[in-house]
């Protein structure tokens, strides 16, 4: 059994821009160090201090270095990374603003972008590598259970938390912010949600 926080990437200037991302490699602004900062000292506060801690991240510069400040905030050593838990390739729309999005293929959750990775693909590749991630941290801390802390992007957050609660959550209308943090439980292939921090948008 593992307990694992996963962690939104702090802020760049393309998520203040309001454009998508997706796989393009943004790096953080200085609104996102200071949240990654925030972030580590509340972790610091919360995670079991008796537990082994090991952060990861996604490859992309804004979670990597996301989880480069929070291990150094909590005293753990360098995240290692993986490109499993990168965003959603968004195909067509990697640099258009949200309102354009909108305007050229409509609702978010509905919308057929040219060359954009499928929901499937997303929600399985986040799935194989949330129990990768795991396994090696496991491997690294045996006997003792590590305490997980994994940074991520907003859109696979989302697809996880889906899948660990049937589709019931996130709610309708809730946004998953820059540096916010989410939990779960894995036992065995079992992943399962314990909380999460959506807010209304």
């Amino acid at each position: 059994m593992t307990t694992l926080t996963l962690v939104r990437h702090g802020e760049t200037d393309w998520n203040l821009n309001r454009l998508i991302q997706g796989s393009t490699d943004i790096p953080l602004n200085d609104t996102g160090r200071g949240q990654a900062r925030a972030t580590g000292l509340r972790l610091r506060e919360e995670l079991a201090a008796e537990s082994p801690l090991v952060v990861a991240s996604s490859d992309l510069s804004r979670a990597h270095e996301t989880a480069r400040i929070i291990a150094a905030e909590l005293g753990a050593a360098p995240p290692r990374t993986y490109p499993q838990l990168r965003e959603r390739g968004y195909g067509d729309a990697e640099g258009v603003g949200v309102h354009e999005f909108l305007e050229r293929w409509g609702d978010w959750s509905t919308a057929e972008v040219p060359n954009a990775e499928p929901w499937a693909d997303v929600r399985a590749r986040a799935v194989a590598g949330l129990r990768r991630v795991t396994r090696d941290a496991r491997r690294l801390t045996a006997p003792a259970a590590p305490s997980l802390v994994i940074v991520s992007h907003g859109a696979l957050i989302r697809e996880l938390i889906r899948h660990a609660t049937g589709g019931a959550f996130p709610a309708e209308g809730e946004k998953l912010a820059n540096g916010s943090t989410h939990t779960f439980l894995v036992e065995r292939d079992r992943l399962s949600l314990l909380s999460y921090a959506g807010v209304i948008h």
